[in-house]
């Protein structure tokens, strides 16, 4: 299939992008990386009246050391992530997501705004980005506004952007020293969307951890039984962890069948197992 006709207008600067999003007639969309875009509009899945490019716009792309953490452009793609150009300041959490995201030629070209702009759940940047804690900037007609990203996914493919609205950067907290990082997904094959991402940060000697998990059929969640188990004990045992991760299952996946919470519960212990060693 073909996508349906629609109008083209480019953007040169974030103000520019969201006046043309408001003064479009129909629908109108964001076109960043367009690695996943385009795909749904030649299917017709998502049809749009109205294409709005960022991908020039060079403020979109800028990346700065801010007090905690990193600010991340939002054009800024996985390739760029995963070669080392913009600085991994997560242990190596960053890369190794970037890495494993589709192949090297929709890493090219996707950005990390885009991934979470979508709100995909079998997406990887959310499963991430929520377990570092991290904020989403967004400039929309009414300024500028910092959201963490708990708040801005709402549901599949369904995030708190208003008409007008697209997000700038996101705001990346630095794992405290030494802590240990976990990271699993399954997928069928590679380079296929994920059937389940299990995240894991963990503060050294516990204390704190955050456990987030991707690939249910509504968005990524935080697994709080997960990390309050796992921020209780240097070692708990698998038994303790997985009445914690059923407990998480029965409220972020309560769709799941038998199936599917064995593939979770998998990925997650995995995930978790990669802290401990």
């Amino acid at each position: 299939m073909k996508p349906a006709p629609f109008d083209y207008v480019r953007a040169a600067s974030v103000e520019d992008a969201t006046r043309a999003l408001l003064a479009a007639t129909g629908t109108a969309m964001v076109l960043g990386g367009g690695q996943s875009l385009m795909p749904l509009l030649a299917l017709r899945v998502s049809p749009a009246d109205v294409l709005v490019d960022i991908g020039r716009i060079e403020a979109l792309r800028a990346t700065a050391q801010i007090p905690g953490g990193q600010r991340i452009g939002a054009s800024i793609t996985h390739a760029e992530i995963e070669d080392g150009k913009v600085t991994d300041h997560t242990g190596g959490l960053m890369r190794k997501v970037a890495a494993g995201i589709a192949y090297r030629a929709v890493r090219n070209h996707g950005t990390i705004g885009g991934s979470v702009a979508l709100a995909d759940p079998a997406a990887d940047w959310p499963v991430c980005l929520l377990a570092l804690g991290a904020s989403v900037r967004i400039a929309g007609p009414n300024g500028e506004r910092v959201e963490p990203i708990d708040q801005f996914l709402r549901g599949a493919y369904t995030t708190s952007l208003e008409p007008g609205e697209i997000i700038t950067a996101f705001d990346v907290p630095t794992p405290p020293t030494g802590a240990r990082i976990g990271y699993t997904k399954v997928v069928r094959k590679s380079g296929a969307f994920a059937m389940s991402i299990g995240c894991v940060v963990r503060a050294p000697g516990g204390g704190s951890a955050t456990v987030t998990l991707g690939g249910t059929t509504t968005r990524a969640a935080l697994m709080l039984e997960t990390s309050q188990a796992l921020a209780a004990s240097t070692a708990p045992s698998e038994h303790e962890l997985r009445v914690a991760i059923a407990a998480d299952l029965a409220e972020a996946a309560p769709d799941a069948d038998a199936y599917q919470l064995r593939l979770h519960t998998a990925t997650l212990l995995r995930a978790v197992k990669e802290t401990l060693s």
